[in-house]
């Protein structure tokens, strides 16, 4: 089957909350934040509906990944230089939905996130690959391969470079193939898992 890559629309969100939430439900992070899978299960694609809608929407960097039938497979999210840290003003907006995705977990959510945004590099400008994730039925396809060169290949086009965070440690190696080098250990506290930062520098074209 071949794979197209599009801009994600508001009208996208409830289908993209469902293909991240099983793309992640083993991811080791949310299982630090949801050890019960039932609440787990109910509480990802809350999270990602509130993420997508309050922060990505807005700065043009949420994609989607589709098969020939329209199914869509995977996604992307991605913050473009100087958006990827939320404002106030989102804060505000997604704290209900937070509260209902995390429910008496909130508190663990908000460590977790307040971990990952502190050690998150400030200088250059960057697009920030915040989140990526492809179905289940949808592994194997091609379609994280292609949600990847979409943007990266804008990238290497604008002369920026890309940041991201991988939260399993054998993805390192699969981000390793795209031109990102391991930059630091993340370590979530109170002996939650390590999240691994990792860089990419724009591939320069020898000829311009």
């Amino acid at each position: 089957m071949g794979v197209s890559v599009r801009a994600a629309t508001g009208s996208d969100i409830p289908e993209l909350s469902r293909v991240l939430a099983d793309a992640f439900f083993d991811d080791p992070v949310m299982v630090w934040m949801w050890p019960d899978p039932d609440r787990r299960r109910r509480g990802l694609p809350r999270l990602f509906a509130v993420e997508i809608r309050h922060q990505h929407l807005a700065g043009g960097g949420a994609e989607l990944a589709e098969d020939d039938d329209g199914v869509v497979r995977g996604a992307a999210m991605w913050d473009p230089p100087g958006g990827w840290k939320q404002s106030t003003l989102s804060s505000l907006r997604s704290l209900p939905g937070l509260v209902r995705a995390f429910g008496s977990r909130l508190g663990v959510g908000a460590a977790v996130s307040g971990t990952v945004e502190d050690a998150h590099p400030v200088d250059p400008v960057h697009w920030y690959l915040a989140t990526i994730g492809t179905s289940s039925a949808g592994r194997g396809g091609g379609y994280g391969k292609a949600l990847l060169r979409s943007r990266l290949d804008r990238c290497d086009a604008e002369g920026l470079p890309a940041y991201l965070e991988s939260s399993k440690e054998d993805n390192i190696s699969y981000y390793q193939r795209f031109g990102f080098d391991v930059t630091g250990e993340i370590r979530i506290p109170d002996g939650g898992p390590t999240v691994w930062a990792m860089w990419r520098e724009p591939v320069r074209d020898p000829l311009g």
